[in-house]
């Protein structure tokens, strides 16, 4: 599968990412914590260079608590800060603008020791589409300045944002990169919901994620479905799933469309439980 999906906003926002860069005092990059490697943007690692980062990853909620861990001990052993965020944790977007400031405050001690008067710290936020960084953005702020929706590509343009007295925040665009060198990656985005649906064959991603499953959370698969962990034939649990969920076309048969859109429907809302499609030591 090669998926390619490159809009021109993306191109322009990645042009004025690396223009914007040398304003900032360091990077806070969002990373979806069902697939923390995947929903990284290689294009993006090579615009940031050596700017500090930190890595927040989005929707702990929707993912595996136990592969979260090691996701941000995995981070943290490359030097880079990391913390897992839920949005409508209080606590966590308080964690969040901690480490922010921690991050910052290196730079405002340079400023001090040259004589400048220290300023807010500057950040900017990144991240591939619809990995939640508008509703980070509307929590980090606690007012709404960030659109947000269920579909990727909302942010077109740059935005600074006051965070309190803390620091400042420079929005950008979602930002995909030309094509997926890796089959695996693009499966993954597309579960998730990062690329648009009518890009991509529903079917085979499901597929994708039930193999998956399978292999890591035969139980959670079982308990949603119904169906013998042992069946390994596609068409066979496309079947079973379509018949317990009544996915049926007006002759009876089994509406194979359906199925992908329920069950991609049911990993994206956490209706097939905490599930994470990546682990560190397969990065």
């Amino acid at each position: 599968m090669t998926i390619q999906w490159f809009p021109g906003h993306m191109a322009k926002a990645r042009r004025e990412v690396e223009e914007k860069l040398k304003l900032v005092d360091f990077v806070m990059e969002l990373v979806d914590a069902r697939a923390p490697l995947s929903s990284q943007n290689p294009m993006l690692q090579q615009v940031l260079q050596q700017k500090s980062k930190m890595v927040v990853l989005m929707k702990k909620d929707l993912a595996d608590a136990r592969q979260t861990e090691k996701w941000i001990a995995h981070l943290r052993e490359k030097k880079i800060p990391a913390i897992a965020v839920d949005v409508n944790n209080k606590a966590d977007i308080k964690n969040v603008i901690q480490m922010a400031k921690e991050l910052g405050q290196s730079k405002m001690d340079k400023l001090l020791k040259k004589g400048i008067k220290p300023r807010a710290a500057r950040a900017m936020i990144v991240g591939i589409p619809n990995v939640g960084k508008s509703t980070l953005i509307n929590r980090l702020a606690n007012k709404k300045i960030a659109k947000t929706g269920d579909r990727p590509g909302i942010t077109k343009q740059q935005l600074w944002i006051k965070v309190k007295k803390d620091f400042e925040l420079l929005d950008t665009p979602g930002i995909l990169w030309p094509k997926f060198e890796e089959e695996a990656v693009g499966y993954r985005l597309a579960a998730i919901g990062t690329i648009k649906d009518q890009l991509l064959s529903l079917q085979d991603i499901t597929a994708f994620v039930i193999n998956y499953m399978q292999v890591h959370y035969p139980v959670q698969l079982e308990d949603r479905y119904e169906i013998d962990r042992n069946m390994n034939d596609m068409l066979e649990i496309f079947n079973a799933i379509g018949k317990q969920r009544g996915a049926l076309l007006s002759g009876g048969d089994i509406n194979f469309d359906k199925v992908a859109e329920i069950v991609l429907r049911d990993l994206r809302t956490g209706r097939l439980g905490n599930i994470t499609l990546e682990a560190p030591q397969e990065a």
